[in-house]
């Protein structure tokens, strides 16, 4: 696994091509007019970013999807495939057996993201909308190339590793201290935001 120092963080080292946006919840237009931004130009820069962070994985190039949804789905996603009757911020689902035919693009997976959870938690943590929608990609997309908060050694190299990608967008330590109310390794109201 890459050392913290040795990523780049610049979203142009990845092929913007390879990132499948669905909103799924048409209200994340508007939530996203309300904030300033537009939320699949958000994702698909933190995807990017979260891609070419993961550094010499072989993943640099894989295809990935991300589907912008509302609570009850992702609490259906969450019940069905984690036994968790709840929404979350973000779920992860990495493909089984990442395969390429040639130089294809491997298959990473798909990132589900909950949008008014994710409202909340960024209003409840006082951050900027966008910022932490960034952050719940960039959550997720590592936990498709193989991160995960299992134990605490794996937990703090995925959140250093969030926290220089974050960096390299201009968004600040998600983990700091106005943040602590989130928990720590982005837990958010008792659910992790893990892989299904």
């Amino acid at each position: 696994m890459p050392s913290v120092a040795d990523i780049s963080n610049d979203p142009a080292e990845s092929d913007p091509d390879l990132i499948a946006i669905h909103i799924r919840d048409r209200d994340w237009h508007t939530v996203g007019a309300e904030h300033g931004f537009e939320p699949a130009t958000v994702c698909r820069r933190a995807a990017c970013a979260a891609s070419v962070g993961t550094g010499d994985m072989g993943t640099r190039n894989a295809e990935l999807s991300i589907v912008l949804a509302d609570d009850a789905f992702v609490r259906g996603l969450n019940m069905d495939y984690r036994g968790i009757d709840a929404a979350t911020n973000v779920l992860a689902f990495p493909a089984t057996e990442p395969e390429t035919a040639g130089d294809d693009p491997a298959l990473a997976g798909d990132v589900v993201v909950a949008r008014e959870t994710v409202v909340r938690e960024a209003a409840d943590q006082g951050k900027p909308l966008s910022a932490h929608l960034s952050h719940m990609i960039v959550h997720g997309v590592l936990h498709l190339f193989g991160f995960d908060h299992d134990t605490d050694e794996d937990a703090d190299r995925m959140e250093r590793l969030e926290i220089s990608v974050l960096a390299g967008l201009g968004i600040s330590d998600p983990y700091g201290s106005g943040a602590a109310s989130a928990g720590r390794h982005g837990q958010a109201d008792g659910q992790s935001p893990e892989e299904a």
